[in-house]
């Protein structure tokens, strides 16, 4: 599909990475290379490639992405006040110049510039090296793509064709003042660009670069997000079935974190951090963890909410208490930070014993087998879906009347329901619950101690409030009158 209007590179960025990174050829130093000459070779391109890769690594894109997508759930709670813009994307109290969208906008565009230059120094069909590249490439324009659309646009089901979605840039020589593309066409961009790189990516590689099955991965969530349920079960299946992955066992499950990524056998991407990324208090683990012990590695204020500790303690054998680590104090009592009671989160920390380092999981196995939960209970298939959810609860280390049958629902209304709750308890503090709960046209409702509302107990988000969305950093629109802003 071309796309006429809308897909072109925002002039504030093309004018930011002229100065960041000296790419217009009009302005190249005398003794600098050409883009040509810089990425003639195969060798030239494949080291572009990792420098694509490490746009996702930057703390632009990847705190500031979890942050985003992570602090407007309720399964964390903001434990006091803070100047730290995080306390307007936690409380739904965005403003057009939040450090944290402008930065993450900047720099996702930034990756997005990066996967396109390549693209187009590649000639498809040359070599199956070559192809691979050009694909890998076209799965990070995509995953960027994505993710500015889940934070810039409103939800797939709210009218997709209506809403402005984000400016779609697939070329480097584009339009410098953009309109934004409708979320409809956004989402239809990203299908196809996922779809042919799939087709061009061969070579099967471990969980720190895209794949076959990882743009498979990607296609499932994003058909799920659309609304295509038989499309997103068949990609969800594709990459089940693939032999590729394997969810781990449950002893093994409660670490899952900690060891390298790429020797995890259920993940299938992650933005993979060396020792050498280790941003210590910068990091995304500081603000969940602090060292018991010393004291000394994090901030440690934002807690597991109390309404997901309620849920998880319905069943003290679930393995994933693993990643909460109550604090308490010399008498056995409960600490707190205010009236927030410190359960610290520790899926982001201690990769190769490091207190703050960790390698965020994109996608991992286990969403699949949720996202086949979810669109087969919207579809009416509720053995189906209930036989997906039971299988993850059993890696939990939950049996017996832990399980769901199609008479055994455990007080919950609908199948749809039981799946929405197991997709919480799985995929906490991983980026996805509020998009889960506004995806399917609930409201976000946070009773308990945190620091949102005026009660400091009481919220609730509907899924048409107009912060469910972001603004667009106003830098951007400031210079791009073309670009519409979100109410």
């Amino acid at each position: 599909m071309k796309f006429t209007i809308g897909k072109k590179i925002g002039f504030a960025f093309f004018l930011s990475v002229i100065t960041l990174m000296a790419c217009d050829k009009n302005l190249q130093p005398f003794d600098s290379k050409t883009d040509k000459q810089a990425l003639g070779t195969p060798e030239d391109l494949q080291t572009a490639t990792y420098g694509a890769y490490a746009g996702l690594v930057h703390a632009d894109y990847t705190r500031f992405q979890h942050i985003l997508s992570e602090y407007p759930g309720d399964n964390v709670a903001l434990s006091g006040t803070t100047t730290d813009p995080l306390y307007n994307v936690y409380n739904y109290t965005d403003f057009p110049g939040n450090n944290i969208t402008t930065s993450f906008w900047r720099q996702a565009y930034k990756v997005i510039f990066s996967a396109n230059q390549i693209i187009e120094h590649i000639n498809e069909g040359e070599s199956e090296v070559l192809d691979q590249l050009q694909g890998e490439n076209r799965y990070l324009r995509s995953m960027a793509h994505f993710d500015l659309v889940r934070f810039f646009g409103r939800p797939y089901s709210q009218g997709a064709s209506e809403h402005p979605g984000v400016v779609i840039a697939d070329r480097t020589d584009g339009d410098p003042l953009p309109t934004r593309s409708r979320v409809s066409e956004v989402y239809d961009f990203i299908i196809a660009d996922l779809l042919k790189a799939a087709e061009q990516m061969r070579i099967s590689k471990d969980s720190r670069y895209a794949s076959k099955e990882v743009a498979y991965a990607l296609l499932s969530r994003i058909y799920l997000y659309a609304g295509q349920l038989d499309k997103a079960i068949e990609y969800a299946d594709l990459v089940i079935n693939s032999g590729r992955y394997q969810l781990v066992e449950t002893a093994a499950y409660k670490t899952y974190f900690r060891p390298v990524p790429e020797s995890n056998p259920e993940t299938i991407f992650a933005i993979r951090h060396t020792i050498a990324d280790n941003r210590l208090k910068g990091a995304i683990g500081s603000m969940y963890y602090n060292d018991p012990v010393t004291q000394s590695t994090g901030w440690g204020e934002i807690y597991a909410s109390m309404d997901y500790i309620n849920l998880l303690n319905k069943y003290p054998e679930d393995a994933r208490h693993s990643f909460i680590e109550l604090q308490l104090d010399a008498n056995g009592d409960t600490l707190k930070r205010g009236n927030v009671p410190k359960f610290y989160i520790n899926k982001y920390n201690w990769q190769e014993n490091i207190a703050n380092l960790s390698s965020p999981v994109y996608l991992r196995l286990a969403e699949m087998y949720l996202i086949r939960a979810e669109a087969n209970a919207k579809l009416g298939n509720d053995q189906l879906a209930l036989d997906d959810v039971n299988v993850i609860r059993q890696r939990a280390g939950l049996s017996g009347s832990a399980l769901y049958q199609l008479g055994d629902l455990k007080g919950h209304e609908s199948v749809l329901d039981v799946v929405l709750e197991e997709l919480r308890l799985e995929l906490a503090f991983e980026g996805h619950r509020a998009g889960d709960l506004f995806r399917n046209n609930r409201p976000l409702v946070r009773a308990y101690p945190g620091f949102h509302s005026l009660d400091r107990y009481n919220q609730t988000i509907n899924p048409t409030d107009a912060r469910v969305v972001f603004f667009l950093p106003d830098r951007e629109v400031q210079i791009n009158p073309n670009l519409e802003q979100n109410p």
